[in-house]
């Protein structure tokens, strides 16, 4: 048995079509039948029962499913750690954040990865929690930052790092602009500029939590999907914007964040990745970050 065997395997298992499993695989549909029918003959019992137009997985065939692609992973993770090891730590590292969570640490971190390993490249992918969680499963990111507590974060591993506390954005010539602190219930009344329920669902949870606290409901305006936007949006005027302080460092002078009174539970932002362990560079860029955290 060969993993070219279970790959093609997996591919028609996840399809249940022979002609499409082809199409994904570029290569013959003559080609992937003659390898299912290799693999049947070696293993000596049935995956697939097959009709016309389709084909459908076996009991079997539903469990040996489930250990091929464990198999499949095992060996990528296997590829991915030694080559990284045979290399120094040379090569890329992917590295998905949110600049809202990270801009007061990940500069830093950088700096000092980089100083640590000159030969590794660091290439870092500004993504909503969603397509963070996607990246890291499909293998295409190492490591990720975001914020905790998450219903996604199932299945992963996650290390605090640290706790922004969250402050009320507005315009610099908002009504509310000139206040030390402002109450939640105050908020209530104004137009709310979030972050988009679809991109940031755990986002839009939390802040239905917050409002729930208060036996009220947030007025939304609008969403938006990045930091960029949403910082233009409030500056613009349209609404306020419940956010962390780290967003300061982004804003600069365009808005002013006000604390609230009394103080919410602040956001906890850490580094989460796949149960099967970091590569010996991600485990690196982790270190730098703990430190960088450290001496702020």
């Amino acid at each position: 048995m060969e993993l070219r065997h279970l790959r093609y395997f997996i591919a028609v298992g996840e399809e249940e079509n022979v002609s499409r499993a082809a199409l994904e695989l570029h290569v013959s549909q003559p080609a992937v039948s003659r390898q299912m029918r290799d693999l049947e003959d070696e293993l000596g019992f049935p995956l697939l029962t097959r009709s016309a137009k389709s084909v459908r997985l076996t009991e079997a065939g539903r469990a040996f499913l489930t250990e091929a692609r464990a198999v499949l992973q095992r060996v990528e993770d296997a590829v991915r750690t030694t080559r990284a090891i045979a290399t120094g730590g040379r090569g890329e590292l992917h590295i998905g954040y949110a600049p809202s969570l990270t801009a007061r640490f990940l500069p830093g971190t950088l700096r000092a990865f980089q100083a640590e390993s000159p030969g590794a490249r660091v290439r870092l992918h500004d993504l909503s929690t969603e397509e963070m969680m996607a990246g890291l499963r499909k293998g295409a990111l190492q490591m990720v930052f975001v914020a905790r507590p998450s219903a996604v974060l199932r299945g992963l591993r996650f290390e605090e790092l640290a706790r922004d506390p969250l402050c009320l954005a507005v315009a610099p010539n908002h009504p509310l602009a000139g206040r030390r602190a402002v109450k939640l219930a105050e908020v209530a009344r104004e137009p709310l500029i979030t972050y988009s329920r679809k991109d940031y669902p755990d986002a839009f949870e939390a802040l239905a939590a917050m409002f729930a606290a208060i036996k009220t409901k947030p007025r939304v305006a609008e969403e938006h999907d990045s930091v960029s936007s949403l910082i233009a949006a409030v500056q613009a005027g349209n609404g306020v914007a419940i956010v962390v302080r780290s967003v300061g460092c982004t804003a600069g002078p365009r808005l002013k964040l006000i604390p609230f009174s009394p103080a919410p539970p602040p956001l906890v932002v850490g580094a989460a990745w796949l149960k099967n362990g970091l590569t010996p560079a991600a485990e690196r860029f982790l270190k730098c970050a703990r430190e960088t955290v450290t001496r702020e």
